[in-house]
């Protein structure tokens, strides 16, 4: 369904109108629609406001004001998109001052079923320098790549025909989602490893100590 609302119906609703008369404007601004319409399925499905719906009710807010104060022409709306990507990517690099950074929220959604216990568990982990590590790395890598995502398709917005992009556009949001999602499943897994190893070593170490004591 995310991938029906948030690239395929934008590009067929964008050709079917532009192909009947509507200008590009109307014809970006109405297809973009969709994956409002996507967002707000996904908050009422899960019925919760957590740190996902509160970051997804920021960016609608974000798009509708870009949308509506902003230069109405075809460009200024694929425009728009690049500048929700890249304030994300902002976000996730302020995040980095803040006593927890955003992937540390966004890694205990995806790891723990959102019980007190398990809850409790991914916040205790923060104690291990290797997992604050890893929280610290994953986002500042998904900052940077985020803000170089953004900045690469507003000069493709500038360069490109508007009927081009409206196909590279979600293509390159998704496109880069979908490796930094395979790179964090990758550095997490290996960071485990890592911090599990330095865990055995430390008990290794303490049991060998207390047995010269």
């Amino acid at each position: 369904m995310t991938i029906g609302l948030n690239v395929v119906a934008p590009i067929i609703t964008y050709n079917m109108l532009s192909d009947h008369g509507w200008s590009e404007f109307s014809a970006l601004l109405l297809s973009s629609a969709w994956p409002v319409l996507d967002s707000v399925v996904s908050l009422a499905w899960r019925r919760k406001l957590d740190e996902f719906a509160v970051v997804t009710l920021v960016f609608l807010v974000i798009t509708a004001v870009v949308s509506l104060a902003g230069a109405h022409s075809a460009r200024a709306l694929l425009i728009k998109d690049s500048g929700v990507t890249g304030l994300f990517g902002l976000l996730c690099l302020a995040t980095l001052l803040a006593p927890r950074p955003l992937m540390f929220y966004f890694g205990r959604k995806f790891a723990t079923d959102g019980t007190p216990g398990s809850t409790a568990w991914w916040n205790g982990l923060w104690q291990f320098e290797t997992f604050r590590t890893t929280m610290n790395r994953m986002t500042l890598v998904w900052g940077l790549a985020y803000i170089t995502e953004a900045l690469v398709r507003v000069f493709l917005a500038y360069t490109l025909e508007t009927k081009t992009m409206v196909v590279v556009s979600p293509i390159m949001i998704y496109g880069v989602l979908a490796g930094l999602g395979v790179w964090t499943a990758l550095y997490g897994k290996r960071s485990k490893a890592e911090g599990e190893r330095l865990a055995a070593e430390r008990e290794a170490r303490e049991a060998r100590e207390a047995a010269a004591s």
